[in-house]
């Protein structure tokens, strides 16, 4: 029997492992190909005027390549539509350009990302827009802060960048939604194989594609997942009109990261899991904050509302910022490197590199705190390097 495309296509009912590897991935009609090619063409050529073959016009309205990404994220995702973007920031940019007008206000997480908090802040709010910041695991705190300000957006981020904080997704949606705000969860710590925050509530997902997604550290990337027709057409236009999108092999790279994530994603939990329950007891450590530990004040919570704890955890040291910037400075496996999500294990001093913006802030992170990325290296390497160097601090509790 003859195969079709139409053969391979996934259903919602798949498994998250097989969605990753078939939707929007359905193999080439005219060789057979099981991998879709990259169609790096910045035009196409029309059957007659306004002939259009496939919808198909101009890159930047649409690409193949882009589309069978954006089609893959919104299964995965669980959404209505997907939108892929040049980068992270360029994906929050547009969905919140359109969602918002002069006027509106926006209440976010005082642990979010610098990146997210530093667009609000010196972009939006010169345009009129109004922020504020409320400590998202406090809900009564939450719920008197989008009353009293009316919120147009509730952003949130969990787990949360760099502290690691979880917030009850479910929760915040009914709290934004009593307001009638527009409830949006970054979900790149966690990636849609740990958590589904449109299954939980959320009317819109973002993600810095860069990371867990492309996960090899070599794509640039940003998405955004929407639950209704009427902001996917926002947002659609958006990304038609202003053209932040992402170039065909960047999403080509994007999808051929995302195949793997679930078996990758496994694998960054455990290791994480294993290095977070060493290095409770190390007497140069102060605190480790990884959702994965009983003693997590959102460890319940991460149970109900991920699969597993991720790969991210921080920890602070005990002597202060110079330790920490000794740490992150003296690993080997670990390198000292922004970004995170990669099959490489990355290590970071967040108050002057990832959250360097917020730095004198409400929002400022601790400086004796070292952010790591732990990757899919062998386990035991990894511990060894990190007791390695914090040995070498010769600190003690």
């Amino acid at each position: 029997m003859a195969h079709t495309p139409d053969d391979r296509t996934s259903t919602p009912d798949h498994d998250f492992a097989t969605r990753a590897i078939h939707a929007g991935q359905e193999f080439d009609p005219t060789t057979g190909a099981v991998v879709p090619p990259v169609y790096l063409t910045s035009t196409f050529v029309q059957d007659g005027i306004g002939g259009f073959r496939g919808g198909y016009e101009y890159a930047r309205s649409a690409n193949p390549t882009r589309d069978s990404l954006q089609e893959l994220l919104a299964s995965l995702e669980g959404g209505l539509s997907a939108f892929s973007f040049a980068s992270g920031l360029a994906a929050e940019d547009t969905l919140l350009r359109a969602v918002l007008k002069p006027g509106d206000h926006v209440v976010m997480g005082n642990d979010v990302y610098g990146g997210t908090h530093r667009l609000v802040n010196r972009v939006f709010v010169p345009w009129g827009v109004t922020l504020s910041t409320v400590e998202m695991t406090d809900l009564d705190a939450v719920r008197a802060e989008v009353t009293a300000t009316g919120a147009r957006v509730l952003w949130v981020e969990t787990p949360s960048n760099p502290m690691m904080k979880i917030s009850d997704i479910a929760a915040l949606a009914e709290i934004g939604h009593s307001v009638g705000a527009l409830v949006v969860v970054d979900n790149t710590f966690a990636s849609p194989y740990l958590q589904q925050p449109l299954a939980l509530g959320a009317d819109a997902v973002v993600h810095s594609t860069t990371k867990y997604l492309g996960g090899h550290s070599d794509v640039l990337g940003g998405a955004v997942i929407v639950n209704t027709a009427e902001l996917a057409e926002k947002v659609g236009f958006l990304q038609f009109g202003i053209g932040a999108v992402s170039s065909p092999f960047d999403a080509w790279l994007t999808v051929r990261g995302i195949k793997t994530l679930a078996v990758r994603v496994d694998k960054h939990s455990s290791n994480a899991l294993t290095i977070a329950e060493a290095l409770v007891s190390h007497p140069a450590i102060e605190a480790v904050h990884y959702p994965g530990l009983p003693g997590h004040p959102g460890h319940e919570l991460a149970k109900r509302q991920m699969s597993a704890f991720g790969g991210m955890l921080s920890v602070q040291l005990v002597g202060g910022s110079a330790a920490a910037r000794t740490f992150a400075e003296s690993t080997r496996l670990f390198q000292l490197a922004e970004s995170l999500g990669g099959v490489e294990s990355l290590i970071g001093y967040p108050t002057e590199m990832t959250h360097a913006s917020v730095k004198g802030t409400e929002l400022a992170v601790p400086e004796n705190l070292v952010r790591l990325s732990v990757g899919i290296e062998g386990v035991d390497d990894l511990l060894a390097d990190l007791t390695d160097a914090l040995d070498r601090l010769g600190l003690t509790s």
